[in-house]
């Protein structure tokens, strides 16, 4: 196997965390060399000392200061859509050439959804992961368009309440506008809506999403076919993803259209798929599948391009 690129994790929460966690056991290409975050005491700093990684709670000023910077080439950031845009500025003023997957709504560089356009962005500097209802969801909306043109596609993800930290709080607005916009631009929409639910249920239920696609007449068998071979390809990295129930169709009479926003007048089929995200466990608990999906798509994402680059290609 060949030598492990060097990856840091900035932000020591929940999702930092349990990403430290997921490289450690499973890192094929990588392996951890720090974790960074702003509060000396927090667990995740903790937890890492005590796994022999190296830490700091200066941020990415205190990260640039660790011996191990200069052999970083993979940086995760899990912190906030408006820490990261000063992250990378930081960052990429110090190592031009450095690798960014980006775990917030910042969007800076391209949306990636692993399963659907990783392959066409191994080569950016900084890639996107959307968010967490994006990376559940969007496969979906990209199984359908691949069968027939969607012209419109809206998702609503629930999460346990108590899995939204304070970074998915201050996100909310972020959320929806990038995964709206992520809809249409991996997706395949036409036009996408974004909706996310916190649920205060006790016990913490498991996340569940629900997506609805619009689009012209077509095969219903393709499209079930495509929907099961993309929930397949998500769950090869992501275990807890499946489908809840079986893919339902509803006919949209040309006589009785529907009105939709930024498209107009619609009549075709209405593919509605329900689906349920379990977490690994490894860090966060199980209900918490919401902040899972978003750790292994990062780590899948991270992977493969580090394959890339070991490999030249």
């Amino acid at each position: 196997m060949s030598k492990k690129l060097k990856a840091a994790i900035i932000g020591s929460g929940n999702i930092g965390t349990d990403l430290m966690i997921k490289i450690l056991r499973h890192g094929q290409h990588l392996e951890v060399a720090a974790l960074v975050g702003i509060d000396a005491a927090s667990d995740g700093l903790e937890r890492a000392r005590r796994l022999g990684v190296a830490t700091t709670h200066e941020g990415v000023e205190g990260l640039a200061r660790l011996p191990e910077f200069d052999q970083i080439q993979v940086v995760f950031d899990a912190t906030s859509a408006g820490a990261h845009l000063h992250n990378e500025a930081f960052l990429r003023a110090r190592k031009p050439a450095l690798r960014i997957i980006d775990l917030t709504p910042a969007a800076i560089g391209p949306y990636c959804v692993p399963v659907v356009n990783l392959e066409q962005n191994l080569n950016a500097t900084n890639v996107n992961m959307v968010t967490c209802g994006g990376q559940a969801t969007i496969p979906m909306v990209a199984a359908v368009s691949r069968v027939a043109k969607v012209h419109y596609a809206e998702i609503v993800a629930s999460i346990a309440s108590k899995s939204a930290g304070p970074g998915t709080r201050a996100n909310i607005d972020e959320f929806t506008e990038t995964t709206s916009k992520a809809i249409e631009v991996i997706g395949g929409a036409q036009r996408g809506a974004a909706i996310i639910v916190l649920n205060p249920a006790e016990p913490p239920l498991i996340m569940r999403d629900t997506v609805y696609v619009l689009c012209e007449a077509a095969d219903r068998a393709r499209i079930e076919a495509s929907v099961r071979e993309m929930a397949q390809a998500v769950a090869a990295y992501v275990p807890g993803y499946r489908l809840k129930q079986a893919v339902q169709f509803d006919d949209i009479a040309a006589d009785a259209p529907l009105n939709l926003p930024g498209v107009g007048r619609f009549h075709g089929l209405k593919t509605s798929i329900f689906l349920e995200v379990e977490g690994a466990a490894h860090y966060l608990p199980a209900y918490a599948g919401n902040l899972d999906i978003m750790t292994s798509a990062a780590l899948a994402t991270a992977e493969r391009i580090a394959a890339a680059i070991a490999g030249g290609a």
